[in-house]
């Protein structure tokens, strides 16, 4: 099973509606991302916590495979 970019989004943007998220597919396989996003949910926290939120969105496509490597930059607007 693959994702693409524009799912990653959703995905992303449903836990965090006011997100901007940038995806990048490392390698063409669809499974390999760089992703950043960019929320005022993330203001007050620190990078593991902002991390969290992000994988908490993408969680069930993390524990299937689908999304084998997840490189992640979060920041506030």
């Amino acid at each position: 099973m693959t994702i693409g970019a524009d799912q990653i989004r959703e995905l992303i943007v449903a836990a965090l509606p006011d997100a901007h998220v940038d995806c990048v597919d490392m390698t063409g396989t669809s499974d390999h991302w760089q992703v950043e996003v960019v929320s005022t949910e993330f203001e007050g926290k620190r990078i593991l916590a902002q991390h969290r939120l992000v994988k908490a969105a993408l969680h069930a496509q993390i524990m299937d495979g689908t999304i084998h490597a997840l490189t992640l930059t979060t920041r506030t607007p």
